[in-house]
Order: C-alpha cells, then structure tokens, then sequence
C-alpha cells in the first residue's frame, strides 16, 4: 500500500488541500495528516479509493461531495461533515458540531459521540443503493432530520438516559426515516413528523449498519439487536402544503 504523510501544523487549508490532491494524483492509497486543526474542505470532492487518517480536529465541511474515499477522524470535527456527499464513509471518533450530513445523497457518516443542531437536515435519496446513512453513537441537538426527503438517520444514545432529548426531531420531513434508541416524547417531534412503530423486519433492515457502527468504534453490537427503537417518518409527503396553495 502507498502511504503519504503530511504533516498539517500551521498550514492554511488551500495547500493542505492541494498537497492531499496531489498525493491521489500519484497514486496513493492511503494518506495520514497530522496536526490537523481547523483546516477546511480536507476530502472534498474526492473520487476513488483512498482512505485518509485525520489526526487532529477538521474544519468544516469536510468530505463535501466526496465520492468514494474513506476519512477517519481521530478526534472531534466541525460543522458538516459529510455535506452533500455521494458515496464512501465519514468515521469520526468524537463528536461532531451542526449540520452534519447535511444535503448529503449517498455513503455513510458514523459520529462515535454527539451531534449539534440540524444534523440530517436536507438528506435525500435518489437510488435505492445510494441510501446515505447518518448514525449518531451519543446524541443530537434540536431539528434533527430537518426536511429530510430521503435516507436514514440512527440515534443510539449510548451513555445517555435517553437517545434524544431536544426538541423539532423531523421538523418538515417529507422522505427518509429517523430510528432513535428507546422511547421518544410526542413533544419533541417537529411539524409534519409522525411516530411509527418499529418491528423486527426494521431491525433486519439496520441490523447491517449497527453491526458496522460497531466494528467501527468496538462495540458490541448484540446490545443494540432489538426492537427497542422509536421509527419516525413523514405524516405527509406535502407537511407543508397549507402554506403555499389552498386545499
């Protein structure tokens, strides 16, 4: 395997970024950045196979209509990961701020802690094999699945009392679903969500992306094999019609 280091310490993102191209460019395979430290759009764009090693914290929107690579995260990260991604994998071993995922269109974002505000918010689904996949180990902040038109946002809530405690979860979603550990308050449903129940032909379907959440973070994913989950989707695929036009 082809590995390149790059060492980003006080290194403005325009460089960084470019050195990361370049190194695609020749052919590597994997490339390993340390003293990462707010350096924006690392990943964006990106096609192919390459697996990145971020050992630091990112800045925004890293991975932003990537298609194909890998980034693993080993810290926190900022706002948006995985924004309007395609395909390939966002792994971040800590917590992530607002917006992540946000527009994304295919691939997976796994978040071994928490989540800010809006995470979800615009995902949408074009194919059946390009699902994008949010899943959140800790917790996410309000409006969770904001205007969600298609793909799957899972909140496990391990460590916590309660998978979700903030307010506006699904608020104008009109595709998609979002599966939370455990029970989930009417209250904190947003305007056009609805609860459904979840059965064990839902666990089939997730069963996969627990057990790779798991590989991922070392978990045993046996604790999270059961119907324990709350499955919300859109009441209405038009939650907002009465707004626009008459009926």
């Amino acid at each position: 395997m082809k590995t390149v280091r790059i060492d980003a310490k006080c290194m403005h993102y325009t460089p960084l970024n470019q050195k990361i191209r370049a190194a695609v460019a020749e052919g590597a395979e994997e490339i390993i950045l340390d003293n990462v430290l707010g350096q924006r759009f690392i990943g964006d764009g990106l096609r192919g196979n390459v697996r990145i090693i971020i050992n630091g914290v990112p800045g925004g929107d890293l991975g932003m209509f990537m298609s194909g690579p890998t980034c693993i995260v080993n810290g926190n990260a900022e706002h948006a990961p995985g924004n309007t991604m395609d395909r390939g994998m966002l792994v971040i071993h800590g917590s992530a701020g607002d917006a992540v995922a946000h527009s994304m269109r295919g691939g997976k974002v796994f978040i071994k802690n928490n989540i800010g505000y809006r995470g979800g918010i615009h995902m949408k689904q074009y194919e059946v094999e390009a699902r994008p996949v949010l899943v959140v180990g800790g917790t996410a902040h309000s409006f969770l699945g904001e205007y969600m038109a298609g793909g799957l946002v899972l909140v496990l809530g391990i460590g916590k009392e309660k998978a979700m405690t903030d307010r506006g979860i699904g608020s104008g979603i009109h595709g998609g679903e979002i599966i939370i550990r455990g029970d989930v308050d009417d209250y904190l449903l947003g305007v056009g969500a609805k609860k459904f129940k979840f059965t064990e032909a839902d666990l089939e379907r997730i069963a996969p992306i627990i057990k790779s959440f798991c590989e991922q973070f070392g978990y045993d994913p046996a604790e999270f094999l059961d119907t324990n989950y709350t499955r919300i989707g859109p009441a209405s695929s038009r939650p907002f019609a009465s707004k626009y036009v008459w009926e």
